[in-house]
């Protein structure tokens, strides 16, 4: 007999739950703990044919490298972190602020035809969304130029030649892309709300304002904290994909983050040392980041990821 408080009996009793859940285990043992195994190399001049074992062991050369010898080290972190600034200040807010005006619509055919053109740009590859940004900024034939010289009679603009409109619009791409599937996770929240504090805020004579504020708005609170505390795990990471596509050697003072320079010694130039030692590097800030996030909001809050 297997005792009841007993992890065998526990695993025999809810063995279809462990089973729904061992797909997702398998993976992340797979693609993500068992690859960390190869981090050794950041602390080596690694050479494919020596191997991992057979490498020579060189210590903290390559982060010094990084930080004292390469001359863009520091403009990599600036371009990142204000990336990821933005992404924050702007980006994070704006699902929130659509999903109480989703929950706040009256007209429900309305709203279900509101939120599904909001989710739309998320299902389209980073690809096409660059070659919609590359064709909408154009100088000669795209239609934001196009509107600047026929309505408000002003010269076109190269916008992604200028290194000050890269971050607005790497930013508002994001939201333009994200806003609408951002909003599930809130609107679930939202859903799980008691509906008898909105009767009880009614009855105390509160408006709609009042009652998103103090009800909707505070109901959304747990959701948010641990979204902003996952966010900051990849603070130093930036869409990779989207700033690949669009950088040139013209926006480089604003566009080169740190994402794309491992792109370029890593594969480009397959220096894989010097790579994973920059990579561990954001890992390791990410994971400060949570960490102190997550001690904050577990003091002075009942929410925290663990």
């Amino acid at each position: 007999m297997l005792r009841r408080n007993g992890m065998w009996y526990v695993l025999k009793k809810h063995r279809a739950l462990y089973l729904l859940m061992l797909p997702g285990i398998l993976y992340y043992i797979i693609f993500k703990y068992v690859p960390m195994y190869g981090v050794i190399i950041a602390f080596q001049d690694y050479s494919i044919g020596r191997g991992i074992m057979g490498s020579k062991f060189v210590g903290f050369k390559h982060f010094i490298e990084f930080f004292y010898v390469n001359p863009d080290s520091w403009k990599l972190i600036r371009n990142t972190v204000m990336l990821n600034v933005y992404d924050l200040l702007f980006h994070f807010p704006a699902p929130i602020i659509l999903a109480i005006l989703f929950h706040e619509l009256k007209n429900k055919m309305f709203k279900r035809i509101a939120q599904s053109i909001s989710y739309m740009p998320h299902f389209l590859s980073t690809v096409v969304i660059a070659g919609i940004l590359v064709t909408f900024l154009s100088p000669q034939t795209g239609i934001i130029n196009f509107l600047l010289v026929k309505v408000f009679g002003m010269e076109p603009i190269l916008f992604l030649g200028l290194p000050e409109w890269f971050r607005a619009i790497y930013v508002s791409s994001e939201i333009w892309q994200k806003i609408g599937w951002g909003t599930i996770l809130y609107l679930a929240a939202i859903a799980g709300i008691d509906p008898t504090l909105y009767e009880a805020a009614k009855m105390d004579g509160a408006n709609r304002y009042q009652q998103m504020r103090h009800i909707t708005f505070i109901g959304m609170v747990p959701v948010m904290i641990i979204l902003f505390v996952l966010t900051l795990g990849h603070f130093m990471e930036t869409g990779f994909q989207k700033i690949l596509l669009l950088y040139n050697s013209m926006n480089y003072e604003t566009s080169d983050v740190i994402n794309t320079f491992v792109y370029r010694r890593g594969i480009l130039d397959a220096d894989f040392s010097f790579a994973t030692a920059v990579g561990l590097f954001q890992s390791v800030i990410g994971l400060i980041l949570v960490i102190g996030a997550n001690r904050i909001a577990r003091k002075h809050s009942e929410t925290s990821l663990w």
